[in-house]
């Protein structure tokens, strides 16, 4: 009897030692930072951007189409000044017109690395600084930095703006990212990895601050909200271990990961999703959006309630993605 619960706990161990690896996709190598070192996301233009797109009046939902639109032009301007020549991919939705904003760089007919996060928000009182303006305001810092920087890109970027992310046109072919996918799908475009980058502003440092869509994983993963997501699906681990490696780029922000089946409360929500119903491969990038920001959806997620600092390391790991993926 001693043998056999023996062999039990050691059958336990390691079936749990399996599923710690498995989720947590732990690194085996480091990726070397081919891009300038100096070449740094600011924290005050991240800023800048969030409150011009978080002060809208009305707020960017689907039905405010003017707010849409003034969100889209702004987007537009400022990736002009980072250098780029953008495109506007429009598309019909409830007998409107909706804008996904393009800025690419490198060679067009190369494989691609898509990177982008939405611009709309969910109902009428909410500024959504964090959901979704810090993604916003990342990729659009993004562009910034790859003017500075002018690397020599051997894969085309797409930095990508969508509209129509939130519901009531969630999960469905209204999505401004599911409108994208479904055009790189039909036109055979290769890519490489889309990250979609959702709610990337929002740190915290106090005990029992992070929270977790299954009961377990709070024994796997940090108490504290202090870190940066990247989350993929179940067997997609070289991708998703490569972008937490290059995304590792300052001991001041950790990046986890998780690779876990679309069952998990939270894997999907977001525009990945919609990359997925194409066979695009997609990974988000995120800092948990409602398992840790208590102003999700609210007319309390203000600029004020930001970590620019952290989410400027955030964007120099993303820059380091768009660049050496």
């Amino acid at each position: 009897m001693f043998e056999l619960l023996i062999a039990l706990a050691l059958l336990c161990g390691l079936l749990g030692g399996g599923l710690v690896w498995f989720l947590k996709n732990p690194l085996l190598f480091s990726d070397d930072m081919s891009a300038p070192g100096d070449i740094r996301a600011d924290p005050v233009r991240l800023e800048a951007d969030v409150r011009h797109l978080a002060a809208s009046a009305p707020a960017r939902a689907f039905h405010n189409v003017a707010a849409l639109n003034a969100a889209a032009d702004y987007i537009e301007t400022e990736f002009r000044k980072a250098g780029c020549t953008p495109e506007r991919q429009t598309f019909p939705v409830g007998g409107y017109d909706y804008h996904n904003i393009v800025c690419s760089f490198g060679p067009a007919d190369a494989p691609r690395v898509v990177i982008g996060g939405h611009y709309d928000v969910a109902g009428d009182d909410n500024p959504g600084a964090d959901d979704n303006a810090s993604a916003v305001a990342g990729v659009l810092e993004l562009a910034r930095l790859i003017e500075r920087a002018n690397p020599e890109f051997s894969h085309r970027l797409d930095l990508v703006a969508y509209s129509l992310e939130e519901p009531p046109n969630f999960r469905t072919a209204n999505m401004g990212s599911f409108v994208h996918a479904k055009s790189l799908a039909g036109a055979r475009a290769g890519v490489k990895l889309m990250i979609s980058v959702e709610m990337i502003g929002y740190f915290s440092d106090a005990p029992g601050s992070q929270a977790y869509p299954l009961p377990f994983l709070n024994l796997i993963y940090p108490d504290r909200a202090d870190f940066i997501g990247v989350i993929g699906q179940p067997f997609d681990r070289a991708r998703v271990a490569r972008v937490k490696s290059l995304m590792r780029v300052s001991d001041a922000l950790p990046v986890h990961s998780i690779n876990a089946p679309a069952l998990v409360p939270g894997i999907d929500l977001s525009d990945h999703w919609s990359y997925w119903q194409h066979g695009v491969p997609a990974v988000l990038v995120s800092d948990t959006a409602f398992l840790r920001n208590p102003n999700y959806h609210l007319p309390s997620d203000t600029a004020d309630t930001l970590d620019y600092r952290r989410m400027a390391l955030t964007v120099d790991g993303l820059f380091q993605v768009a660049v050496n993926f």
